[in-house]
């Protein structure tokens, strides 16, 4: 292609000259398409100024569009066969701009240091961990101000929905600590090889201060996964184990300025804040 992105026999290509099998383990599913990859970097809003973090960048389809536009990119591949292809497959597509990566064979989950400061998270995110790889790299990378990632369509809901709905529960929460999110578009199973069976959600999101608290992040996380870890329960009930009693915990909620007849899943992520803290305040 003129702008040197992999087209469906491109992706083909290469993954016969690398034996490569797509594997559900890795939730390899790769972009066969180079107008949802111009898609996305034009939501991405990337320009020269970025460095841009991408995880799972498999063979490289999305990884040539993001330095087409000028960014930097560290790509995060867990698959050592992929990792060391990927700079060949720049260098053959577009050769000006191989300085301007660098790939890390690495497990995203386990991430801890990178070679330059990301400013962006843009990724196809595998599947299976895509909420726990967002989450470790916002908490990690405190550089990433804003990112568009590309995930399965109920997990692009969860996170970007809004307290009392449907679809509101832990991951949403946690995610709205670090950032703002909202949905970006959807993506069909089409553009895909192979063909994954549900279809896929954008979402975009700008970072934001988190919420004050005198409480630690884990402490609020752990709120917050006690809340939901029995959806239907009141709070009152639902924190008992983790205040201490049912009565430490309508005394905490109290003292945050929260019902305790009320339910997790009407709070937003500075009400959870503010009973964290109000239980670190109590200890």
């Amino acid at each position: 292609m003129a702008d040197g992105l992999l087209g469906p026999a491109d992706v083909r290509e290469l993954a016969t000259r690398l034996d490569v099998r797509p594997t559900k383990q890795w939730g390899q599913n790769f972009v066969v398409d180079a107008n949802t990859v111009r898609r996305i970097v034009r939501l991405a809003g990337v320009s020269d100024n970025d460095v841009v973090l991408e995880v799972g960048p498999g063979l490289g389809s999305l990884t040539l569009g993001l330095l087409a536009a000028g960014a930097r990119v560290v790509a995060v591949e867990i698959d050592p066969v992929l990792a060391a292809a990927l700079p060949r497959t720049v260098t053959a597509h577009r050769p000006a701009d191989a300085d301007r990566l660098t790939v890390l064979a690495a497990d995203a989950l386990r991430v801890t240091a990178l070679p330059d400061e990301p400013t962006a998270l843009i990724a196809n995110l595998p599947y299976n961990v895509a909420v726990p790889i967002v989450l470790n790299l916002l908490q990690a990378f405190p550089s990433i101000q804003r990112g568009l990632v590309m995930v399965q369509a109920e997990v692009a809901d969860r996170l970007v929905a809004p307290p009392g709905s449907r679809t509101y529960g832990v991951p949403s929460v946690k995610f709205a600590w670090y950032a703002r999110g909202e949905r970006a578009g959807s993506v069909p199973a089409s553009v895909f090889w192979p063909v994954p069976r549900v279809e896929s959600g954008l979402v975009s999101f700008e970072r934001h201060p988190a919420p004050q608290s005198t409480a630690t992040r884990a402490e609020v996380f752990a709120c917050i996964d006690a809340a939901f870890a029995q959806r239907r329960k009141t709070l009152r009930a639902a924190l008992a184990g983790w205040a201490g009693s049912a009565s430490a915990a309508e005394r905490v909620l109290l003292s945050a300025g929260v019902d305790p007849s009320a339910r997790g899943e009407a709070l937003d992520v500075v009400a959870f804040a503010r009973i964290a803290s109000a239980r670190a305040q109590q200890a």
